[in-house]
């Protein structure tokens, strides 16, 4: 047998197909050109998600002009059969209605240009409409803060205080109030100074000569402290819980972004999270200097770790970390500061908030673009129930006596409490921009939210929620 012929009639065959293949003009290959505009997307209705039946509105800048834009849903164009032109200012705009059937998620939009011929994916996320629920079981006493930018909150039963953090970019300034936490009086207030020449470095960010600023809080209730996270220059900062007076200000640059800060109160440590980073940083309390930086490596190939929030299981020894860029959880062994498991979170797309309790074992984390809120195992990283909560799960507290885990849904405007087998129990309208959420040992809830500026009466809200 001779594989001549075979050999012949293959590459004949091979010929007639590269001849049949279509000739793409030069013109089809230009030069590549990055996409150098951008659209921003919102619900027509002002401040409100994007629910399924919502009219969308899509507003474009920093197009090239003149350049025709196609808006594509898998093989659906959006746009139709006439595509978007860029106007002289590299400007456009586009609406659309979504059915009342359309799935709750990330949709992939393709943004397609021609002339030049660019091409980029524009996420289009449609949140659960949660209707709201259990009003009448709750009182709920709201007061303005009479400072704005409201971060946190934590609550001390040994001062028997309520603590606030606020910081405002416009205007520049910032607060630390301590409140009553039945009346919701200010106690004390004071104002983070800007940084002494000494404390300044090369590594105070952007706001290096702006004042130290407060972001997170927790209590040191053993030695009558309070910490705060100031982000925008890289520090922290240590106060004393009866008068405010600063104890302590760590120089620009200790704790790049820092985020979230907790005290474990067992080993008198205290962590915070560089948030840009796979770093929590570990602090002495008692003797207020740095111990150690705990590095996370992230289980998904090729991505890193990016910490977000905290959150301890005092007896068992564990601190929980989420990662907002790769929707993982963390357990770190806090007897020996080591990494102890890593967990993929499935079905939550940028991790957030994170709260454990101990009754049920369960550690509550919120999906920030999911809009849902995970009830994982942490021994074995199952994630129990996956329960839609509103736009924008930002932060959780638990109530260890009530059985619940309350969800600030900062998109959605709204508090809501998920029991632990998965359930909505209340879903509560809080005003606009919820940021923080805590519950005490008593069962009442406190919340903090932001605003749209300085004339929103529903903005800058300090709330205290107690069942009837």
């Amino acid at each position: 047998m001779t594989l001549r012929p075979f050999l012949k009639s293959s590459a004949a065959a091979l010929l007639l197909s590269l001849t049949a293949l279509p000739a793409l003009a030069q013109s089809a290959f230009p030069t590549p050109t990055p996409q150098s505009g951008s659209f921003r997307v919102s619900a027509a209705a002002p401040q409100q998600p994007i629910f399924p039946g919502s009219t969308v509105v899509l507003r474009g800048d920093g197009f090239v002009p003149g350049q025709d834009i196609t808006l594509q849903r898998g093989l659906e164009r959006l746009t139709g059969d006439t595509p978007l032109v860029a106007d002289a200012e590299g400007r456009l705009s586009f609406e659309f209605s979504l059915p009342d059937t359309a799935a709750v998620g990330m949709h992939p939009i393709v943004v397609l240009g021609t002339d030049p011929s660019t091409t980029k994916l524009l996420d289009l996320k449609i949140s659960p409409d949660v209707p709201l629920l259990g009003a009448g079981e709750y009182s709920v006493t709201s007061v303005k803060s009479p400072a704005p930018g409201l971060y946190q909150l934590a609550h001390s039963p040994t001062s028997n205080a309520l603590f606030v953090t606020a910081s405002s970019f416009r205007p520049m300034m910032a607060a630390l109030l301590k409140l009553d936490p039945e009346t919701l009086d200010v106690i004390a207030r004071t104002a983070p100074a800007p940084y002494p020449q000494d404390l300044r470095t090369d590594d105070g960010g952007r706001f290096a000569d702006a004042p130290a600023a407060a972001f997170g809080i927790a209590l040191d209730e053993a030695r009558g402290t309070l910490w705060v996270t100031n982000t925008a220059s890289n520090s922290v900062a240590v106060y004393a819980q009866d008068d405010l007076r600063l104890i302590k200000q760590f120089p620009q640059g200790q704790v790049y972004h820092s985020r979230e800060v907790l005290v474990d109160p067992a080993h008198d440590r205290v962590y915070v999270t560089s948030s840009a980073t796979a770093k929590v940083h570990v602090f002495d309390a008692e003797t207020l200097e740095p111990v150690r930086i705990i590095e996370i490596d992230s289980t998904l190939r090729g991505e890193n770790f990016y910490v977000m929030n905290l959150a301890l299981d005092t007896f068992g020894n564990r601190l929980f970390v989420t990662s907002r860029a790769t929707s993982e959880l963390a357990v770190i062994d806090t007897t020996t500061g080591s990494v102890a498991s890593v967990f993929a979170l499935p079905g939550a797309i940028h991790a957030t908030g994170v709260d454990f309790d101990a009754e049920s074992g369960l550690v509550f984390v919120t999906g920030q673009d999911s809009d849902d809120l995970l009830l994982v195992d942490p021994a074995t990283g199952e994630v129990r129930h996956d329960v839609p909560v509103g736009a924008g799960a930002l932060s959780v507290g638990h109530d260890a006596a009530g059985g619940l885990a309350w969800v600030a849904n900062r998109g959605a405007g709204t508090l809501t409490a998920v029991s632990t087998q998965g359930r909505i129990a209340a879903n509560l309208a809080l005003g606009n921009f919820p940021n923080d959420v805590i519950v005490t040992g008593d069962g009442t809830v406190y919340a903090v939210n932001k605003s749209f500026g300085p004339e929103d009466a529903l903005g800058d809200l300090i709330t205290m929620i107690r069942r009837k």
